[in-house]
């Protein structure tokens, strides 16, 4: 065991990582943020390991962040070294890096030392991030308190398709909730739209403004299987650009071509005639977003059938695909994103929604469309919209087969800490990636604005 009277020394033989050969008698944990001290130069490092030189239970293998010249951080990092002296970084380091870095989202606490507020990168959510956690580790509360610093802190429109309305309440502040953000939070414009709620603005789609492709999707028609029914919705593309589907569908009906009579009973037949996500005399969704609110919430959950949020989900990405050219910076949040973007969806509108996210997930960050997936499992979202992500929030995951996922994309997070995981409390996370200064565990913020569904408590006697 080492005399911890004498200095901890260290050694990095690239200048990206270092080694502490004999750690023993100190604290040091994965994630415990230290100064490197070598040939006068600061080195802000972070531990990933213990225990992992040799064998050695008390070795330490960290990665080096960044050196620290002055009031500068340059994240670049440096030269090799040798007999570096090792301390826990104090809280004045980490205040001048998160300064340096631009940290200035404020969503938690650290839980590893130095225990100083967690802040993240705002302008790094110009990339795709994974955020996942089981149910019951606290996942969409979390994901409310970023939604609120982006949403005051920044001028990033931020557009939510919301599944179980957990965002519905995100222009509302808790009782007593103060504070720069709560009035930051206050003077926001944050649009909800829902399906059928009283008062509220509707959300819709215009049938006609759907592409060839999409108008098929919602159709149920195939270009080869269905290729007569398919050709006469080619043809008749003047009239389907025009008028909703309640406006075309006698004339298709009372048509002497059988094919175009077949097409107008498959649209009775589906009941799309009954279905409210059309916009009739109302706005659809596309116009809304095209303001440009600082927040749009579209409450996906209250259709009368399943189909009907697919295609709000379908007609708002098209649009924002459509004019990607303009190049308009727009992160689009996507809940329970395992309904949206599993490899296992069948049915040709699901199975369009989700290869336009996986094109945007592709192809969209040079245009200004970033991602937010959120889920509560990871393996159900198709790999390849979670291996385009940069960043990653982690909660509670016990699941061996996500982690395993995990541990496999997002190699920049530290294997030590995605395997503490199935241990984190609820509200416990782990960001990564970066919009990150570092990999971070830590604990939550309190929400300033109500969540819009909770949990049903137990009924007790």
């Amino acid at each position: 065991m080492a005399d911890r009277s004498s200095p901890l020394l260290a050694r990095s033989d690239d200048g990206r990582s270092f080694t502490i050969a004999d750690a023993s008698g100190t604290p040091f944990t994965a994630g415990t943020l230290l100064l490197v001290t070598a040939d006068d130069r600061r080195h802000l490092a972070i531990v990933e390991e213990r225990g992992a030189a040799g064998g050695e239970p008390d070795a330490v293998l960290g990665r080096l962040i960044g050196i620290i010249d002055g009031t500068r951080f340059d994240p670049r990092g440096g030269s090799p070294f040798s007999d570096a002296v090792v301390e826990i970084a104090d809280a004045d380091t980490i205040d001048l890096v998160h300064a340096a870095m631009g940290a200035t989202l404020e969503i938690g606490v650290n839980l590893s030392p130095p225990i100083r507020p967690a802040r993240l990168l705002s302008h790094r959510f110009n990339r795709h991030t994974f955020w996942c956690g089981q149910s019951g580790s606290g996942k969409t509360y979390a994901l409310g308190v970023v939604l609120e610093q982006l949403v005051a802190h920044t001028a990033l429109p931020v557009v939510v398709f919301d599944p179980n309305s957990d965002f519905v309440r995100l222009g509302e502040l808790n009782p007593g909730a103060s504070g720069p953000t709560a009035e930051l939070l206050g003077q926001r414009d944050i649009r909800v739209l829902r399906p059928s709620t009283p008062g509220a603005e509707p959300l819709r789609a215009r049938f006609p403004a759907l592409s060839l492709e999409a108008k098929a999707a919602v159709l149920r028609l195939d270009p080869v299987a269905d290729r007569e029914e398919f050709n006469a919705v080619v043809h008749l593309g003047d009239t389907l650009s025009a008028d909703e589907p309640d406006e075309v569908l006698p004339e298709l009906l009372g048509s002497d071509d059988s094919v175009r009579r077949a097409l107008g009973l498959r649209i009775e037949n589906m009941g799309l005639l009954n279905w409210e996500v059309w916009a009739g005399h109302d706005r659809e969704a596309t116009l809304v977003i095209d303001e440009r609110a600082d927040a749009t919430v579209l409450d996906l959950g209250g259709f009368s059938t399943p189909d009907q949020h697919l295609v709000v989900a379908l007609s708002v990405l098209e649009e924002l695909w459509e004019r990607r050219e303009e190049r308009r910076p727009t992160l689009l949040v996507i809940d329970e994103a395992h309904n949206l973007c599993s490899p296992a969806l069948t049915s040709p509108l699901a199975i369009a929604v989700r290869d336009r996210i996986e094109q945007i997930a592709a192809e969209g960050r040079k245009y200004g469309l970033w991602l937010l997936i959120s889920t509560q499992r990871p393996s159900k979202v198709h790999p390849g919209i979670v291996s385009q992500c940069d960043n990653l929030a982690l909660m509670k995951m016990s699941s061996p087969i996500d982690l395993a996922g995990i541990a496999e994309y997002f190699g920049y997070a530290p294997a030590a800490l995605v395997a503490r995981s199935p241990w984190f409390r609820q509200g416990e996370a782990l960001f990564a990636g970066g919009f990150a200064p570092a990999p971070t565990l830590l604990a939550m913020n309190r929400r300033l604005t109500p969540e819009g569904g909770s949990d049903v408590g137990v009924p007790l006697r």
